[in-house]
C-alpha cells in the first residue's frame, strides 16, 4: 500500500474505518494513472459503485486548489468527512453556505481539530489535519454518522432503481 510508509496513524485509522459495516476502500496507486499528489490516498465507500466516497483520507495538497491545510509538513495528512448541511451547522456553529464569510478566521492546518474542508466544505464536508486524542471521540461519532448517510442515499438510490421509489 502506497501510504503505509507516509504515516502509521493514518494506516490505523484506515483500519478502524474499514471496521465500519460494510466500508470498502479504495487506494490511489501509482499505476493508476491519477496525477502523483493522489497517490496513497484513500476513499471510503458503502456499497458497490464506489462513486462517492462518505470519508477520504490525503497526505498531500492539491496544487492550485487545496493548500490550506499545509499537508506537505512531515506526517500529515487529513481526514475528511461527509457531514451534510444540518451535522456540519451543529459542528461549526454555522451553515455551508456561509464558509466563505467565515474562513478567514479559520486554521485549515490546525492539527488535531475540526474544521471544515478548506474546499469541500460548502458541500458540508468538514475535516481534521492529524486527528488525535482531542478529536478520537468526534471521529468516530462522525464517520459513523457519514458511513449512516451513506447506507441512506445507497437504499433510496436502489429503491428507485427497483421502481419502488415514489417519484419513480
Amino acid at each position: 500500500m502506497a501510504s503505509s510508509t507516509v504515516n502509521p496513524h493514518a494506516d490505523d485509522l484506515a483500519a478502524r474505518i474499514l471496521d465500519l459495516p460494510g466500508v470498502a476502500m479504495t487506494v490511489i496507486e501509482p499505476d493508476s494513472g491519477m496525477p502523483a499528489y493522489t497517490w496513497g490516498d484513500r476513499f471510503f465507500f458503502v456499497g458497490e459503485d464506489r462513486m462517492r466516497p462518505f470519508a477520504t483520507i490525503v497526505f498531500h495538497d492539491v496544487p492550485g486548489f487545496d493548500e490550506e491545510s499545509r499537508l506537505d509538513r512531515p506526517g500529515a495528512y487529513r481526514l475528511n468527512i461527509e457531514l451534510g448541511r444540518d451535522e456540519f451547522r451543529r459542528l461549526f456553529d454555522f451553515g455551508p453556505e456561509e464558509l466563505a464569510a467565515k474562513r478567514a478566521a479559520i486554521d485549515f492546518a490546525a492539527a488535531d481539530r475540526f474544521v471544515p474542508h478548506p474546499a469541500y466544505g460548502v458541500q458540508g464536508w468538514g475535516s481534521v489535519v492529524n486527528p488525535g486524542l482531542s478529536t478520537a471521540a468526534e471521529v468516530a461519532r462522525l464517520l459513523e454518522h457519514a458511513r449512516a448517510r451513506s447506507v441512506a442515499r445507497q437504499s433510496r438510490g436502489a429503491a428507485r432503481s427497483d421502481g419502488k421509489h415514489p417519484g419513480a
